[in-house]
């Protein structure tokens, strides 16, 4: 049986994808002793993360080489703004971010380079290579929802993001986007697969970065090493 191009790279990331499932704040979530406020960090540089997913998606459906593939990618951007962005609008105003809190609201150095990323890759990059920036967010959390379905934590915030990204409609869109890309590589060269490959190694480490930046409640704040300064 030939490997497809997305099972190629999701076997050279395996190291990154596991340790993604046994992250301490994803496991919290799982197990429900997530503390809230660390939660509550990560609802708002989600957001933040997926405002300007939707604009590289919508990017993405620019740059697509035929009518069908720009209007899924740009249906992918109106379903980030109305599926993903409106559960994290719950989550929200069941944790009391006030209006205030958002348009203070500072991205965290993790939240602003993994954007950046994404940007730098939509900026010069074929349809395939911004596919291959974006599958590590849809695939990753995919995988947690399914790992993690068992799972029934106390605290109901966690047990509906649980089940929101380990639900069929979740699941369909990113079947969709797997194949799209195992498609569009077959018809790229050598040197575009080998930059695909790249983009979406790099996206599956800023997911797990994500998760720590949450977990430790990243800033911008300077902390040097003491030894630098002796």
């Amino acid at each position: 049986m030939t490997t497809s191009f997305t099972q190629q790279i999701r076997k050279e990331a395996n190291e990154i994808w596991i340790a993604n499932f046994n992250h301490p704040f994803v496991k919290g979530i799982a197990n429900g002793d997530l503390p809230l406020e660390n939660f509550r960090y990560y609802v708002l540089q989600d957001s933040y993360y997926l405002s300007h997913f939707a604009r590289v998606q919508a990017i993405g459906a620019a740059r697509a080489n035929d009518i069908y593939t720009t209007s899924r990618m740009a249906a992918h951007a109106q379903g980030t703004y109305e599926a993903e962005l409106g559960l994290h609008e719950k989550f929200m105003s069941l944790l009391n971010i006030s209006n205030e809190e958002i348009a203070k609201f500072d991205p965290a150095p993790t939240a602003y380079a993994y954007t950046s990323h994404l940007y730098r890759v939509a900026d010069s990059g074929s349809i395939g290579e911004i596919i291959a920036a974006l599958l590590p967010c849809y695939w990753i959390y995919y995988d947690i929802g399914q790992n993690f379905q068992g799972a029934e934590p106390d605290e109901p915030i966690y047990q509906e993001w649980i089940d929101a990204y380990g639900g069929e409609w979740f699941g369909d869109l990113v079947k969709e986007q797997i194949e799209r890309l195992d498609a569009l590589a077959e018809k790229m060269s050598e040197d575009e697969r080998a930059r695909m490959k790249k983009h979406f190694i790099i996206s599956c480490q800023y997911e797990l970065q994500f998760w720590e930046m949450a977990y430790k409640l990243e800033d911008w704040s300077v902390k040097l090493n003491k030894t630098i300064l002796l």
